[in-house]
């Protein structure tokens, strides 16, 4: 999963998943598998990288490839995207406003889907707490 926004024209967004083709010293070769540009061939560069935190007294850059290796995504990563599959895992309350709806409506069919809720005590439960509007899973 791509981590920077290098070139939106290009399909290459920040959440943008990539299929690695070749890995090289300098650069990454791959397909991309999301969105508007699926299929298309791209390089990503190693990028300099420098932290923002303005408390380190040394400052300092290095290079590295902004991807990740995505087994799983955040809501938040997943929006905009249509999946085949979307298992979540909620061991907490929904708490942000559109969270579970966006999280729901990635899947694109309701075989697809699979909703896992731990409580506090860490046992399988069929109840969520939905801080904002908790009438959307009153008759699930």
């Amino acid at each position: 999963m791509l981590l920077r926004n290098i070139d939106q024209t290009k399909g290459l967004c920040n959440g943008t998943r990539l299929q690695v083709e070749k890995l090289g010293e300098h650069t990454i070769e791959a397909r991309i598998i999301t969105g508007h540009c699926f299929g298309n061939l791209t390089y990503i560069p190693r990028m300099i990288v420098a932290p923002s935190d303005n408390k380190i007294a040394v400052k300092f850059q290095r290079r590295q490839f902004p991807v990740t290796v995505c087994y799983a995504m955040t809501i938040n990563k997943s929006q905009g995207q249509s999946l085949s599959n979307v298992g979540l895992y909620l061991r907490k309350p929904v708490f942000t406003h559109g969270q579970l709806y966006v999280a729901v409506s990635r899947v694109t069919t309701k075989k697809g889907l699979k909703v896992i809720i731990v409580d506090d005590d860490g046992n399988d439960s069929n109840i969520i707490k939905n801080v904002v509007y908790k009438e959307v899973l009153r008759h699930i």
